[in-house]
């Protein structure tokens, strides 16, 4: 049975590592939330008191971690760096949304000990991983692409090979950026409509069948009750906060820097989610970005 390590078991790993449990693999997993320990544990995984613990011996290490400094800390720095513990020819598959630069670095430490790593952001919010039907963006070699397909198809339903090691991560920021466009606009032409006298649903389902549609309006509707499952129907809870597409903006701007890429709108979008969590809003789903909008229009009235 291929083995498997799983590195952090948050509402994304959670499910992904339960998947991966479901499709036959055997899984041993490591959080540092005692809870997060107890649902893998209830779902099949194997839990182990390190990560180190957690990586020895295993064919494939998944990581889900908050960003470019952690994945280092986990894989190269501190007392007990995962590169002097997995074994030579195990394949890294990092799932964290980092800049391109540190999945480089990692991946070619890596390589100096003999262990393939590549980057593998997903796209797919919390239902996906729960569905197992993520999308993976992931950059390194081809035969390293090929070696981790089988436990990725086991998590997800498209998996796209965007380059070298680094490109699924420029590849991942360039699609949240479209995304927070995406979500911006289609916030302010529902609270414009409304302002109008329009009620949102009928808006929002003629907007769907016209050249306005895009994700964001057809199966994220940021208006409460338009759509039953939406967070915005759900008090703007679950689903991808403010804060985490800050985060990916924050690379986005990076990308661009160094390519030299312009980008107004996409910095004209950080600067209203940064503008939004000020507002105290930084842990709601990222389509709570129509109250920045609602509370503006109030305060003018």
């Amino acid at each position: 049975m291929t083995s498997v390590a799983f590195i952090g078991l948050g509402n994304m790993g959670g499910p992904m590592a339960a998947n991966l449990v479901k499709a036959g693999f055997q899984v041993r997993a490591f959080d540092l939330a005692a809870e997060a320990l107890e649902t893998a544990r209830a779902q099949g995984c194997d839990t182990a008191a390190t990560a180190q613990a957690a990586a020895a011996d295993a064919d494939f290490v998944i990581s889900m971690l908050p960003a470019g400094k952690h994945v280092r800390g986990l894989y190269m720095e501190g007392d007990a760096p995962l590169f002097d513990v997995i074994k030579a020819g195990a394949l890294v598959i990092d799932c964290s949304t980092i800049d391109a630069d540190t999945a480089r670095h990692v991946a070619a430490a890596g390589a100096e000990k003999g262990i393939g790593f590549v980057d593998a952001p997903v796209s797919g919010g919390v239902g996906g991983a729960q569905a197992g039907t993520l999308t993976f963006i992931v950059g390194g070699s081809e035969a390293q692409f090929t070696q981790a397909q089988p436990v990725l198809q086991a998590m997800g339903k498209n998996i796209f090979h965007a380059g070298d090691h680094g490109a699924g991560q420029v590849a991942k920021v360039c699609n949240n950026m479209l995304l927070s466009i995406l979500m911006a606009g289609t916030c302010e032409a529902i609270n414009m409509g409304v302002k109008n006298g329009l009620d949102p649903a009928v808006l929002s389902e003629i907007m769907k069948q016209s050249s306005g549609g895009n994700w964001a309006l057809n199966v994220y509707n940021p208006y409460p009750g338009v759509m039953e499952n939406a967070p915005a129907s759900k008090g703007y809870q679950g689903g991808f906060q403010v804060d985490l597409m800050i985060k990916d903006l924050g690379l986005a701007m990076d990308v661009s820097q160094q390519s030299a890429a312009a980008i107004p709108m996409g910095s004209a979008a950080r600067a209203l989610f940064t503008l939004h969590k000020a507002g105290g809003n930084g842990k709601l789903d990222f389509s709570s970005l129509l109250k920045l909008y609602q509370d503006k229009d109030k305060g003018e009235e």
